[in-house]
């Protein structure tokens, strides 16, 4: 008997079914515009789906070029660009999986010149202000939805998911905030919200019945002037009729202002929001946002607030997460905790994306832990995360591992990080990793200050140095004061802090 029975039950669309109730949801990594990127995403995709997704939907996809996130980005819209795809589609099949593409129009939040947008009101994220479209621009965007969803059928994709919300192009329509129109695509709601419904049911027409089409409906703006909740049970009810298979959940618009997926938001913070439109609809609803671990996806399922649990950032720090979850061994499972400092900062800045605590996403072609020909006698001198990894790592390729550490516990600084209000998702990375050190057979000394001339005489083939740094002290004119304390004796509660306060450094820590 599984600990997951709704987390785990198939999902039975009609014409195809899902093998659990996971949906990898979509996120931009990078791989897309990348050398050998189709490549690198086929290895990435196809290990999360060895690892039991029941769906997966890939980064967002722009159908033309004005549509693009930025000049140059990831786009679908001719049949040689389609033939690359079959190589990740191809892949996810082969590894048990199912794949949908995200038809992502990044309207006013385009970074390029050429962006375009139902009226030319600038986003307060983007320094281009887009040109408005007129009534044959409306319909040249709706054909090229159309016909990327048409070439993601032929690349060999599950599906589609047709981005409509966080504030994207078609989220731009239906709020009165960014459509200013005064035709037959703007001023009633009915009115603005004809381009969604449009391109659902152009393209269901396109595709055919037996083709999973997911709307992603933005359900709680979090924006002055946004949807309201009628608006919102019109609209589901709409694209329902005109042919979507699953209505997934969109929450907050890029632009707003209230945390939506940081770690100090609590799990599952949003699902009554997905509850509220069950029975308005008839087809399956997919609930998102801080869902990390199984146990909160199996209760959420469990108290009927959906059909699926769409997790995105947790199959980045662990793609066996559902098989670990379906062999009853969850406390194996790297938890995502929800810190952006990888994923999102690195996508923003133009990086490629990976993980905090799962460096190989996304260099699934380059770090391969295989099996060691040579096993070595290993040390490994502090065992804070840096450490950790490298003890464990070590120790699964075969070597003999020896973890070194004054503390009485491993951690490091990242035992100063968990006790910081929003962060308790910290102390997951540490259980993960003592189950980790168990598993791999990695011998342990806490308690354990080690001199060089005791590694010498340990007779090691190799040591590593995974001490961490010590705090800086700045040179400020009186910090030797002794009303003044280091963050480690204020977070630590080693000294008194009092209660009027002034925090010198407003960066991480500070702040």
């Amino acid at each position: 008997m599984t600990a997951f029975p709704h987390l785990l039950a198939p999902l039975d669309l009609g014409f195809t079914t899902l093998r659990n109730r996971t949906l990898m949801g979509s996120m931009h990594t990078g791989l897309e515009e990348m050398p050998n990127g189709f490549e690198r995403m086929a290895a990435f995709f196809a290990e999360r789906a060895r690892g039991g997704v029941g769906l997966i939907v890939t980064g967002g996809v722009g159908p033309n070029e004005e549509g693009s996130v930025r000049a140059g980005a990831a786009k679908l819209s001719t049949a040689e660009e389609a033939e690359e795809h079959k190589i990740v589609t191809q892949a996810v099949h082969e590894a048990g999986g199912k794949i949908c593409m995200q038809i992502l129009h990044a309207g006013r939040y385009a970074y390029s010149p050429k962006l375009v947008a139902p009226s030319a009101i600038q986003a307060p994220i983007n320094p281009f202000t887009p040109r408005e479209l007129d009534e044959e621009g409306i319909e040249k965007q709706i054909r090229d939805f159309v016909n990327c969803a048409s070439l993601a059928k032929q690349a060999g994709y599950d599906g589609v998911e047709i981005m409509g919300s966080e504030g994207y192009f078609i989220n731009q329509f239906l709020v009165a905030h960014t459509n200013h129109r005064s035709d037959r695509w703007g001023g009633s709601y009915e009115n603005r919200m004809r381009l969604p419904v449009e391109i659902v049911r152009r393209a269901r027409a396109a595709v055919g019945a037996e083709f999973i089409i997911i709307y992603r409906l933005s359900m709680l703006d979090l924006m002055e002037g946004g949807s309201t909740w009628d608006e919102v049970v019109l609209l589901a009810k709409a694209i329902e009729q005109a042919g979507a298979t699953l209505i997934n959940t969109g929450i907050g618009w890029h632009e707003a202002r209230i945390p939506t997926i940081a770690t100090k938001v609590p799990r599952a913070a949003f699902t009554k929001v997905t509850a509220k439109l069950r029975g308005e609809v008839g087809i399956p609803l997919v609930t998102t946002n801080r869902i990390n671990t199984p146990e909160v996806a199996e209760q959420v399922l469990a108290e009927g607030d959906a059909d699926m649990v769409s997790m995105a950032r947790p199959f980045l720090a662990d793609p066996d997460f559902v098989n670990k979850a379906a062999a009853d061994r969850s406390d194996t499972i790297n938890t995502c905790i929800g810190c952006n400092q990888a994923c999102l900062d690195h996508t923003f800045s133009g990086k490629l994306t990976t993980c905090l605590v799962n460096p190989r996403a996304c260099y699934e072609t380059e770090l391969n832990y295989i099996p060691t020909a040579t096993v070595k006698k290993i040390a490994v001198v502090g065992a804070g995360p840096a450490g950790l990894s490298a003890a464990t790592v070590a120790a699964e390729r075969g070597h003999q591992v020896t973890l070194f550490d004054s503390a009485s516990e491993i951690g490091g600084q990242f035992n100063v990080a968990k006790r910081v209000p929003g962060k308790e998702e910290f102390y997951e990375t540490l259980r993960y990793f003592n189950s980790k050190l168990e598993s791999t057979g990695v011998h342990v000394r806490l308690d354990t200050r080690v001199s060089a001339a005791d590694l010498l005489a340990g007779g090691y083939d190799e040591i590593i140095l995974a001490t961490g740094i010590a705090p800086r002290t700045p040179e400020i004119p009186g910090i030797e004061h002794p009303m003044v304390i280091g963050y480690l004796d204020a977070i630590l509660q080693r000294k008194p802090v009092g209660q009027r306060v002034a925090v010198i450094g407003a960066g991480g820590i500070g702040f």
